[in-house]
């Protein structure tokens, strides 16, 4: 909600612009006689093209003007002067642009996380100045899924909404008794998820998750169906089990049959050599061989 005060006064001030600019730009100028004081608060979604004004006077009317930005992660300042003096120490795509008509804006292109903060603004004309304080803040849509999964015996459904700013809303259809838990992450994005625990009899074809959300016209509504893994992994287990058991038999088998080769080879033995009475049976004939022969000869 904007207020604004209006102040009439008489005095005599100097100006000094921060960042390295020429002080002495407008230092014997008169103060203006009318202020303006404006606090402001402004949302914007994730990704548009931001525009902040400070003052409806144009560029012709305009001493300078100065916006101190206060971030998440900096602070920077933008400015400019009707004598063409400019800075800027942001370096990150924001600039001061003029409309059609000639009047100043300050222009955040792809809106997002990183530009959330408070932004001051002051614009100093010839017969007034203006000081603006807005804070501004970003919405983004929620990445949305749900599924259904089996934790023991017992079957859950799952309804998620990641990464939004505000937090989305989750409910079920029909409803149940759920859990929800929120989580923040360093951006300032929330993840919501909702668990509902199903009885045996649920209809699952007609359980929905409905998911709202401040970025969406409409809701969303999802149905929860088996995740593929674990649908895989109800039939993949006991398959592979059998087969498991099938190799190990198999193996087994097969070492049996090694083993009692094995030992088959171990019993056959080399081809005997004469015995010692063998060799006592064929002694006496050579002799006798012996003696005929010397006879003869």
């Amino acid at each position: 909600m904007m207020w604004i005060y209006f102040f009439f006064f008489f005095l005599t001030e100097s100006w000094s612009l921060s960042g390295g600019t020429n002080t002495t730009m407008i230092s014997n100028t008169t103060t203006p006689a009318v202020k303006y004081y404006v606090d402001r608060n402004e949302v914007y979604n994730h990704g548009s093209n931001v525009i902040l004004t400070c003052s409806n006077k144009t560029w012709n009317e305009i001493l300078y003007v100065i916006w101190k930005i206060e971030l998440k992660r900096k602070a920077c300042t933008i400015s400019f002067s009707n004598n063409g003096q400019s800075v800027d120490d942001c370096n990150d795509g924001k600039s001061l642009k003029n409309n059609s008509i000639g009047q100043s804006y300050l222009n955040i292109p792809n809106f997002s996380a990183n530009d959330v903060g408070t932004y001051k603004c002051e614009s100093v004309y010839h017969g007034g100045n203006e000081y603006y304080n807005i804070k501004v803040a970003v919405t983004a849509p929620p990445r949305v899924s749900a599924w259904l999964e089996y934790r023991g015996n017992k079957m859950v459904a799952v309804c998620r909404a990641e990464s939004g700013n505000p937090a989305a809303n989750i409910s079920w259809s029909p409803a149940g008794n759920d859990s929800v838990t929120k989580k923040q992450d360093p951006d300032g994005f929330v993840t919501v998820e909702s668990q509902l625990e199903l009885p045996e009899n649920t209809d699952r074809e007609n359980l929905t998750c409905i998911i709202r959300h401040q970025y969406w016209d409409q809701e969303e509504i999802l149905v929860p169906e088996l995740r593929k893994a674990y649908f895989w992994s109800w039939i993949l287990i006991p398959v592979i089990g059998v087969i498991f058991v099938i190799l190990a038999a198999f193996s087994a088998l097969v070492m049996k049959k090694v083993v009692s080769l094995r030992q088959c080879q171990n019993t056959d033995t080399p081809s005997k050599s004469p015995s010692a009475e063998e060799v006592e049976e064929v002694e006496p004939y050579a002799s006798y061989v012996q003696r005929v022969n010397s006879i003869y000869n």
